[in-house]
Order: C-alpha cells, then sequence, then structure tokens
C-alpha cells in the first residue's frame, strides 16, 4: 500500500510540474497575442508614423520567435538552442526541449525517491536524466554533420554537370534536393525554395552555411558569390573543390588506419578501471567500501578519478589528428 502510495504521488508529482512548465510558456504566447491584438486595434489613438513603426516592428516578428519563455531566454544565453535543435534536426520547440529536460531531471529525482535509493544520488541521477535529450541532440547533430560532409562531393559533381548541361544554378540546387537524401537534399531543397520567395541566393547560401558549419561548404558558398559578381567558370571551381573533399577523405581513412591502434589502447585503458570497480563491488562490497569510509580511500579514489581524465584528455590529443 506504502509503495503504490508514493508511485501515485510520484506520478501526480511530475504531471503537476510537466504541465505548470506548459501553462507557463502558454501564458507568455497568449500574453504576445493580445499585445499583438491591442496594437491592431489602438493604432489609431497613437500617432501615425510611431503606431505604423510598432506595428511593424511586432508583425514582423515570427511566431517561433514569440513562443520563447522564461526558460528558453536563459538556457539561449549558454547554447543557441533554437540554432542546435535546427542543426539536429529535431522538430521540437525549443520551450518543449527545456520542458522535457526538466519533465525527465523530476522524474529522475522522483524515482530514487520512490525506489529509496540513497538520496545523495538523487541529484546526479536528475541530472543525469535532464541531460539525456541535449546528449542525444548533440550524437544526431554530429552524425547529420558527418552525413552532410560525405555527400557534399557528390552534390558538387551534380550541380557541375547540371551546369555544363546548360541549367540554371538555381535548377542544379533543385536537382540535389530532389535526387539527394537527407541531410544535403533537405538543406539544398530548402536554398532552393527560399529563392523562390524571393530571398537573394548569397542570402540563403550564407544561412546554410551558418546551419552546418562545414568548412568546404563555405568554400563553395563563397565561390557561389564571387563567380555572380565577376563571373568564370562556376563548374570547373565545382569540381576541384569535390576534388579537394574527397582528398581529404582518402588521408583521413588513411590517418583513422593508423590510429586505430591507439583508440583501442585508450578504450581499454579508461574503461578497464571501472570495470574492475564495479566487479569488485559486486563480488566483495567490504573491499571496495574502505574508500568511501576511510579519509585516505576518499582521497586515493578522487586522485585515480582526475588521474583518469587527465589521461583521458592526453590520449585524445594523440589520437585526434586533424585533416
Amino acid at each position: 500500500m506504502g509503495t503504490t502510495l508514493v508511485l501515485v504521488s510520484a506520478f501526480m508529482g511530475v504531471a503537476a510540474l510537466v504541465g505548470g512548465v506548459a501553462s507557463m510558456f502558454r501564458g507568455v504566447e497568449n500574453r504576445l497575442v493580445e499585445d499583438r491584438l491591442e496594437l491592431l486595434i489602438n493604432a489609431g489613438n497613437t500617432s501615425k508614423k510611431a503606431a505604423k513603426s510598432e506595428e511593424s516592428s511586432l508583425l514582423a516578428q515570427s511566431l517561433e520567435r514569440e513562443r520563447s519563455g522564461f526558460l528558453e531566454d536563459f538556457v539561449s544565453r549558454f547554447l543557441n538552442l533554437r540554432r542546435f535543435l535546427e542543426q539536429a534536426n529535431i522538430d521540437l520547440r525549443p520551450s518543449h526541449f527545456v520542458a522535457l529536460s526538466l519533465g525527465l531531471m523530476a522524474a529522475g529525482v522522483v524515482i530514487c525517491i520512490a525506489t529509496r535509493v540513497n538520496l545523495l544520488l538523487a541529484p546526479l541521477v536528475g541530472i543525469a536524466c535532464g541531460l539525456l535529450p541535449l546528449a542525444f541532440g548533440v550524437f544526431k547533430r554530429k552524425k547529420r554533420f558527418a552525413d552532410f560532409q560525405k555527400q557534399l562531393p557528390d552534390a558538387l559533381e551534380l550541380i557541375a554537370r547540371a551546369l555544363r548541361a546548360g541549367h540554371s544554378l538555381g535548377a542544379g540546387f533543385k536537382l540535389v534536393g530532389d535526387e539527394m537524401i537527407a541531410p544535403m537534399g533537405l538543406e539544398f531543397r530548402r536554398v532552393y525554395e527560399e529563392q523562390n520567395l524571393g530571398v537573394p541566393l548569397e542570402e540563403s547560401l550564407e544561412t546554410m552555411s551558418d546551419r552546418i558549419p562545414n568548412l568546404d561548404l563555405r568554400f563553395f558558398a563563397t565561390a557561389v558569390i564571387l563567380q555572380r559578381q565577376t563571373g568564370g567558370d562556376l563548374a570547373e571551381i565545382l569540381d576541384k573543390i569535390g576534388n579537394l573533399v574527397r582528398d581529404r577523405f582518402r588521408i583521413w581513412g588513411q590517418v583513422q588506419a593508423l590510429t586505430g591502434e591507439g583508440r583501442i589502447s585508450g578504450i581499454v585503458l579508461l574503461g578497464l578501471p571501472p570495470v574492475l570497480f564495479v566487479a569488485i563491488y559486486y563480488l566483495n562490497p567490504a573491499y571496495i567500501a574502505i574508500l568511501f569510509a576511510d579519509p585516505l580511500g576518499k582521497i586515493m579514489l578522487a586522485i585515480a578519478i582526475g588521474l583518469q581524465l587527465l589521461g583521458a584528455v592526453v590520449i585524445r590529443k594523440i589520437i585526434n589528428i586533424k585533416v
């Protein structure tokens, strides 16, 4: 009976937290909509010039920006959350992403309390659960950038062939968007659609370079902008950039082969101590308990963790060769 009561209370607490966060964001949105309507209705009460300026600045704001709340603004001071979600191609609003992280954090703490785990571990478990969406976003963002890098030479070659066949640059972008899979096709299709809506090509390429911080893509955008201003054979330039990217991939593969032994050694050296610690703790807890009970044991444990982190940094510096 007591366990059921605790679980029900935990569920109600998490539901109340998520509902409170959602209502807070909803309240901000409603307040902005009311301000908008009031501005449109009472525009004649102020001077015409001031009302027109205020109305244009308010109506020019996108709905995406209007939905930002206090938590999103606070997180954006340390991380451009909107750009991060866009780069990771996660279909969530920043406010929903923050609410999800807070909900998982609260759920982790409540689960620790409900299962009667050591209360000192509850904050750590809560933080770990709250960081899961961010870790997933970082993983997906990194994978998307890597896929884009691999697809870039084929996309440049496709655009160069379209130009040699007599098509326009916009038609080349459309061809890449239709023929190639995401993320390459998605990004070039977005550039093509922005051009159809009247956005200058230079601005669209600059925006795509900001979404995908890739050096080769920056070369491509710069080459296209310069070619439109000064002229020249763009197809030949794209072929050279594509060959440069392929050569870099070839050299990177050689570096990966040469540093494979170092990576495996680093994984073994960094993973062996924690695995042995868990195994010994499971087989003989009293043998490990001295590290937590004795003051000297705590110092030794802290030094061991510090040396592990230092070793991880050193090994990463040795095997991380940029090409």
